[in-house]
C-alpha cells in the first residue's frame, strides 16, 4: 500500500512512516521541506500520485485567531488534490475533547478540519489523542516564571508520541472509520499534579501553585480532555517514559 504522509518529517509524522515502511508499505513523507506547501497547494499532485492514503499531520503554525484559515485553505487543498488523483483514504490527527471546547480558538479550528474532512469527497478517518507527553514541558512554560509554575487541576491523560504515531499507522492501513477513533494514555492526571511529577523527575525546583485560572487550559470545563468509553488505550506510562 502507498502512503503519502503529509508533513512526514515530524514529531508524528516521521514515526509514522518508519512504523509504515517497517510493516511492509510504501510510505513517503512530504513536508515543505520535500517541497511540498500545502497552503498553496504547490507539489500535492506529485505527492499524491499513486498513493492508496494520504495522512494529514500537518499543523497550524500558530494556536490564534489564524489558525481557522489555516485548516480552511490546506484541507480544501488536500481534498481537491486527493480526490482528483484518486485517493482512497484520508486521515487526520485531531485531539481528544476538541468539540467540547468551544473558548479556545484553535480548538475550534481543529474542528473545523474534521468538518471539512467528513464533507469531503474522500473516505475519511479521524484519530483524536490526547496532549503529547513531549508537550508538557510547553505546557508548563505558559505559566512559569523563575520561582514558579502556574497550573489549573484540569484532568488530562497524556500519551506518548509513539503511541499516537502507532494508532495513526494502524488507522491508516485499515479500511475509512467514516469517523473517530480516540487513542489515550494509561493514567489520568490533574495538570497541576503532572506539573509536580515532571518538575521533580527533572530536578526543577520550582514550585507549582495551583491557580485554576492560569493557561490555555483554564477554559476547559471539566474532564473532557480525558478519552471516552472505547478509546484505545496505550500502553506507556508517563512515570516509566520520564525515567527514559
Amino acid at each position: 500500500m502507498k502512503i503519502a504522509v503529509i508533513g512526514g518529517t515530524g514529531l508524528i509524522g516521521s514515526r509514522v512512516v518508519e512504523i509504515l515502511n517497517a510493516s511492509g508499505h510504501e510510505a513517503v513523507p512530504h513536508s515543505t521541506s520535500t517541497g511540498l506547501d500545502l497552503l498553496s497547494g504547490q507539489g500535492l499532485p506529485e505527492a499524491l500520485e499513486g498513493a492508496d492514503v494520504v495522512v494529514n499531520l500537518t499543523n497550524s503554525p500558530t494556536f490564534d485567531d489564524a489558525s481557522p484559515a489555516f485548516f480552511q485553505k490546506t484541507m480544501d487543498n488536500l481534498l481537491a488534490a486527493a480526490g482528483a488523483a484518486g485517493v482512497g483514504h484520508a486521515v487526520i490527527l485531531s485531539i481528544v475533547g476538541v468539540d467540547r471546547v468551544p473558548d479556545l480558538v484553535y480548538y475550534r479550528a481543529k474542528v473545523l478540519q474534521e468538518d471539512i474532512l467528513k464533507a469531503g469527497p474522500v473516505p475519511y478517518s479521524i484519530v483524536r489523542a490526547t496532549q503529547f507527553f513531549e508537550f508538557v514541558d510547553a505546557m508548563l512554560s505558559w505559566t512559569a516564571d523563575e520561582n514558579t509554575v502556574r497550573l489549573p487541576t484540569t484532568p488530562v491523560q497524556p500519551i506518548a508520541a509513539a503511541d499516537v504515531a502507532q494508532a495513526v499507522a494502524d488507522v491508516s492501513v485499515g479500511a475509512p472509520l467514516r469517523g473517530i477513533r480516540e487513542v489515550a494514555g494509561p493514567e489520568v492526571f490533574p495538570l497541576d499534579e503532572l506539573g509536580r511529577i515532571t518538575l521533580a523527575a527533572r530536578g526543577d525546583q520550582r514550585t507549582v501553585i495551583t491557580d485554576d485560572s492560569a493557561g490555555m487550559f483554564a477554559a476547559v470545563q471539566g474532564d473532557v480532555l480525558t478519552a471516552e468509553d472505547g478509546a484505545v488505550i496505550a500502553g506507556t506510562a508517563y512515570r516509566d517514559w520520564l525515567v527514559r
